[in-house]
């Protein structure tokens, strides 16, 4: 019997969860409980760590599950770690939904970094405006230098910048339009985690017609884990007729 946990969070995360409805299966989706107000989904959702590799793995086994897929953002290293031991330890069959990483196109100038210490490293520190597109969990890094910053969030949170604009918004986000936020603030440069996806790949664009600098943060090694790029990959996988990915 297939019963299916969603390790969700993201655009792919909500596709998936649609796909997983559509075809009438038995799935949660499971929310890392860092958002006040998250995106409703078609599926029974829970909120919350689950306590570690011991902490899903338990989950796993009390709930009978079958499936794990990991539709979580590229950057939620810590949970899909947690993913691929807790599976391999209950014999959990485990996908994950990764979307592409964002590629450098003719006129950007991106330097490339390993994390985000890397990158607080790579700033000039002479008091220009940067616009600091990492979310809000990995700030500490910034916070000893001498910048003007400008923050987006998808909610109002507290943070331990100062000289920090934040601006609260839900991408997707158009190029235009980050084009005129960018000006409006007197932008030097960019910091952003390589993600991929559309939803926040115009402040890339934006910067490119801008002749505007990327520090463009390196995705976090993971274990080997099987890939799928779409949900109808995965459902191809959920019913037995993968052909490998």
């Amino acid at each position: 019997m297939t019963r299916i946990l969603l390790l969700g969070g993201t655009t792919e995360a909500g596709a998936m969860a649609r796909a997983l409805a559509e075809a009438g299966l038995d799935a949660v989706y499971s929310y890392a409980g860092r958002t006040a107000a998250p995106v409703a989904q078609p599926l029974p959702t829970r909120s919350g760590g689950f306590g570690g590799i011991e902490g899903l793995a338990a989950w796993l086994r009390d709930n009978r599950v079958s499936h794990v897929i990991d539709a979580t953002h590229p950057f939620a290293a810590g949970m899909s770690r947690n993913a691929v031991a807790a599976c391999a330890a209950e014999g959990v069959a485990l996908m994950a939904l990764e979307r592409p990483a964002w590629t450098e196109r003719p006129g950007d100038r991106w330097r490339h970094v390993a994390d985000y210490d890397a990158a607080a490293a790579a700033l000039p520190n002479d008091g220009s405006a940067v616009f600091l597109a990492i979310g809000r969990q990995n700030l500490v890094p910034f916070a000893g230098l001498d910048h003007r910053w400008m923050l987006r969030f998808a909610e109002v949170a507290a943070h331990p910048l100062r000289d920090a604009t934040l601006i609260v918004s839900r991408g997707p986000f158009t190029v235009a339009g980050d084009i005129a936020l960018m000006r409006r603030h007197d932008i030097a440069q960019v910091v952003a985690k390589n993600a991929g996806g559309r939803a926040a790949e115009a402040k890339l664009a934006a910067a490119r017609e801008l002749g505007l600098p990327v520090v463009m943060i390196s995705r976090p090694a993971l274990p080997p884990r099987r890939l799928a790029a779409t949900p109808e990959e995965v459902l191809d996988w959920l019913h037995g007729t993968d052909r490998g990915v």
